[in-house]
């Protein structure tokens, strides 16, 4: 019974839902056919150490967010979602080729830092694109279902890059430069098509009065939301990029083929769980399901600092998908319960600003922390700021609106 009320809510979903999920579903084909090979391709192919792979992720990440809150004010202040979305998805696109010719890493970084940027200015107006359009009851689920469509596409995108790699290079243990371009070629295909499909698919929703469209500003965010934002930061700063997941995992004896099953099964978990929870989260608490997910990220990365073997990190991977699955769509759920409709597009900038730009110190801090100790010490870090993180979360009192 509980599972037909779903599918009728999910068959419910406005236009603008379904189309965002599929923009989304077929950009994470393209992008996780790539990315997730890139810190092999540094590593592997053009010799780059870890130092230089963290600092490589943490600015293109944080230099890109610097972006993502102005995308929001200024959607905000025009109330125009749709095209500054268009826009950011188009720029990812066409800086994909670039990797293809990419001979050294200085090229890698400007790639992958202009890549990043197209995230910087869609991720926020797409966000509140979404927050628009569904009702405040059905907000937990339209977030958790565009979350399992990304996430379904990061499944088929390495399962793409899976085969590319097995075919090339059958079970090699280091990656090969051919292999990644090819890959890269494959990946510009679902890249359009998900530009197309925003562009054509996509309508603005509900249009605020003109005297609304002059309040915008971080003054109408609200202490609840702020106080929010510096929890979800002392969270973020132990959170470093997936890379190192992915070095640890080739660190512990997996060959690239192993490491690419390990990222289908986390991702496929992160799709099967996105939508419940998401739907979960529209009747329990949404802090709650945050603090849960936190728990189990910070078990989760105590785990891979200790893992000593292989099929460890098999099983780390798959719960490290229940936490994203858990945690990451009912967060941009509750940011819609915090702020007034008006402002939607400034708070999700805000957001994934402070998420983007502690990626740089995460990622060079777990960078240090893994030449200069060892590669479980980045780990025991980040779990122990997220259990001081979830500690926080739950003294913290939220407020919601109401619309």
């Amino acid at each position: 019974m509980a599972n037909t009320k779903r599918l009728a809510r999910l068959r419910g979903l406005p236009r603008n839902i379904w189309a965002v999920s599929l923009t989304s579903f077929f950009t994470d084909i393209s992008s996780e056919m790539l990315i997730n090979l890139l810190p092999l391709f540094l590593a592997n192919v053009l010799g780059v150490g870890t130092a230089v792979i963290g600092l490589i992720e943490g600015v293109a990440e944080s230099t890109a967010s610097l972006l993502k809150v102005f995308s929001g004010w200024f959607s905000d202040l025009v109330h125009r979602r749709k095209w500054l979305a268009v826009a950011g998805y188009g720029l990812s696109t066409a800086a994909k080729p670039f990797f293809y010719l990419a001979g050294a890493w200085p090229t890698v970084a400007g790639a992958r830092w202009v890549e990043r940027v197209g995230k910087g200015i869609r991720t926020a107006p797409r966000d509140a694109l979404v927050a628009d359009s569904i009702d405040q009851k059905d907000r937990g689920l339209a977030f958790g279902f565009h979350r399992a469509a990304d996430t379904a596409g990061a499944v088929l995108g390495i399962l793409g890059a899976l085969a590319a790699v097995w075919v090339t290079q059958g079970g090699a243990e280091e990656l090969a430069a051919g292999t990644f371009r090819t890959v890269v070629l494959i990946s510009l295909v679902p890249a359009a098509l998900a530009v197309l499909i925003l562009a054509l698919g996509a309508r603005e929703a509900r249009q605020p009065s003109a005297e609304t469209k002059l309040k915008v500003g971080f003054r109408g965010l609200g202490r609840p939301y702020l106080l929010f934002l510096v929890i979800v930061g002392l969270f973020e700063l132990g959170n470093s990029a997936d890379a190192f997941l992915v070095l640890r995992a080739q660190d512990l004896g997996s060959n690239v083929v192993g490491i690419l099953g390990m990222l289908v099964v986390f991702n496929l978990v992160y799709t099967l769980l996105s939508t419940p929870a998401g739907a979960l989260s529209d009747r329990v608490p949404r802090k709650v399901i945050i603090i849960g997910g936190w728990l189990v990220y910070a078990l989760i990365y105590l785990g891979i600092g200790l893992a000593g073997r292989t099929w460890n990190m098999w099983v780390l991977y798959a719960a490290y998908g229940a936490y994203y699955g858990i945690a990451f769509g009912t967060a941009k759920a509750l940011v819609a319960d915090l702020v007034p409709a008006h402002l939607r597009g400034t708070a999700y900038g805000a957001y994934s600003t402070v998420i983007g730009v502690l990626s740089l110190p995460a990622s060079v801090i777990a960078g240090a922390l893994w030449q200069a100790i060892s590669p479980g010490a980045p780990f025991f870090f980040g779990a122990a700021l997220a259990f001081v993180a979830a500690g926080a979360l739950w003294a913290w009192q939220p407020q919601p609106v109401q619309g």
